[in-house]
């Protein structure tokens, strides 16, 4: 999954991008609110890490703008702001979840796992189907019961396709949960990453759809 991460601080910022990044989110981070809006118009996220306190553009007109413009991409609010009012404020602009500084890593990312959830229609907390089962929230990954072990990144590749199953995914969109601004991108990186989780979980598991990209079967 790709986040983007909105914080002026840069203890803060370093500290939530080296935490993402090992939770195997795609991440890019930016500082104030004009390149917030920017990259939120020119690149596809599947969650929002918004502060709203930022230089150049309030955190709060970014997510008005955003909700403007139709993007239904979740947003969690994290900052410091701890009144009611600003609160009530934040969700009633369009945010879905609201945290304070400080907070507690395991709560944000639990936050973030929950959020992820109901944007792909989800309720349960972990992904099970065609004998696979991932829990987002160790990392563990089981194949008919039994254990096995996945790379960052062939996990970045698999749990976008057995979110949704039936839904194909070009390989730029799985690039785009692979990578954040500043990463090399290998120009077979997917299909490598794909042949792993084959050999892994099964042949049967991820299809090619001839000319778009691929999928996990429903059944």
């Amino acid at each position: 999954m790709r986040l983007l991460l909105v914080e002026d601080d840069p203890m803060i910022g370093e500290q939530l991008l080296d935490l993402l990044r090992a939770e195997s989110y795609a991440v890019d981070w930016v500082k104030d609110g004009e390149l917030a809006d920017t990259a939120l118009q020119t690149q596809n996220y599947d969650l929002l890490l918004l502060d709203l306190g930022l230089p150049k553009r309030d955190g709060l007109s970014v997510l008005r703008a955003l909700r403007a413009r139709k993007q239904q991409l979740p947003v969690l609010i994290a900052t410091a702001r701890d009144a009611l009012s600003q609160r009530v404020e934040g969700l009633d602009a369009g945010a879905d979840d609201y945290v304070l500084k400080p907070f507690e890593l395991d709560e944000l990312l639990a936050r973030i796992r929950a959020l992820l959830r109901r944007a792909s229609g989800r309720g349960e907390p972990i992904y099970e189907h065609m004998g696979i089962s991932l829990n987002p929230a160790t990392h563990e990954a089981m194949v008919n019961g039994q254990s096995v072990v996945l790379s960052a990144r062939e996990w970045a590749v698999l749990e976008p396709l057995l979110a949704r199953p039936g839904l194909v995914l070009s390989r730029q969109q799985l690039e785009e949960k692979l990578y954040g601004w500043k990463d090399e991108v290998s120009s077979n990186a997917v299909e490598v990453y794909i042949h792993g989780l084959r050999k892994k979980l099964g042949a049967a598991l991820i299809q090619n759809v001839r000319g778009l990209g691929y999928m996990v079967p429903k059944q």
